[in-house]
């Protein structure tokens, strides 16, 4: 997943932010001035605040280290310059198309499961598929704005009824701090902070689906296997973005897909198994 939102007070120079995104890289001065056509020493003067970057050059640069739109915008502004890509609100008639465009992949992904995704993963658009999961899950957890990570990891959401609970919420939180490392997002730190600080639920059992905590392996991909209905679902979920987007709200909107992972999961969906 993407993440987003506000940036702190007291921005560092652009110096400090480019010499941090290049270490983030893993990149030597030189090495960052051969990919951007530019010279070791103009990187170091850069970085040092010896020499101020012009536009053209704070661009390159971030597009060189693969910085994200909204931190782009971030290096503008600590150069000076004025923010190159617009964040426009989500529910702006010029993102019709877009959200058209979004609501009608997650419909034709039914029955399967999905939805889309926010950088502090609001949820702006899911089909029926998640909708049948959410049975059970505790109706101010459904109040809208959805949050897809308290409605995951909560003691009253679907935590209790993921099998392989232990896994799945490291897995998510992992997911999370690696945002972090790249995001400096106040919004999406303290959701990482409360949604870690749950304590881990008892594991139901769902009629006939009484079956050991975390038991699952996969030789592919890890599962997220829940009880629903009875029966023991398992999903693979996969993450889709926009390439080259041009708008910081667009960059951040990601949808998440589940993929039966086993034929049973497949035939329940179905209504065949």
């Amino acid at each position: 997943m993407t993440a987003a939102t506000e940036e702190p007070e007291g921005t560092p120079t652009i110096g400090v932010l480019l010499r941090d995104w290049r270490e983030r890289a893993g990149l030597s001065q030189l090495e960052l001035a051969l990919r951007a056509d530019s010279s070791a020493r103009h990187i170091s003067f850069i970085e040092t605040g010896r020499t101020a970057p012009s536009r053209d050059m704070v661009l390159k640069l971030a597009t060189t280290l693969d910085v994200p739109i909204r931190e782009r915008n971030t290096l503008l502004l600590s150069a000076g310059f004025a923010p190159a890509f617009a964040a426009t609100p989500l529910d702006d008639p010029a993102l019709d198309q877009v959200r058209g465009a979004l609501e009608r992949m997650v419909a034709a992904y039914e029955p399967y499961p999905a939805l889309v995704l926010d950088g502090c993963y609001t949820v702006v658009a899911a089909n029926q598929g998640i909708a049948a999961l959410l049975e059970g899950v505790a109706p101010r957890l459904l109040e809208p704005p959805l949050n897809a990570m308290r409605i995951t990891l909560h003691p009253e959401g679907l935590a209790p009824r993921i099998r392989n609970l232990a896994a799945w919420r490291g897995h998510l939180l992992d997911q999370m701090s690696r945002q972090l490392a790249l995001h400096r997002s106040r919004a999406l730190r303290a959701l990482h902070d409360e949604v870690a600080a749950y304590p881990m639920p008892e594991p139901v059992s769902d009629g006939d689906a009484a079956h050991p905590a975390d038991p699952v392996e996969s030789r592919f991909a890890l599962p997220m296997v829940i009880e629903h209905g009875g029966q023991i679902l398992s999903f693979l979920s996969t993450i889709a973005t926009f390439n080259t987007p041009l708008d910081v709200t667009v960059s951040e909107l990601a949808v998440e897909t589940f993929l039966p992972a086993d034929p049973a999961t497949a035939k329940a969906l179905h209504g065949t198994g």
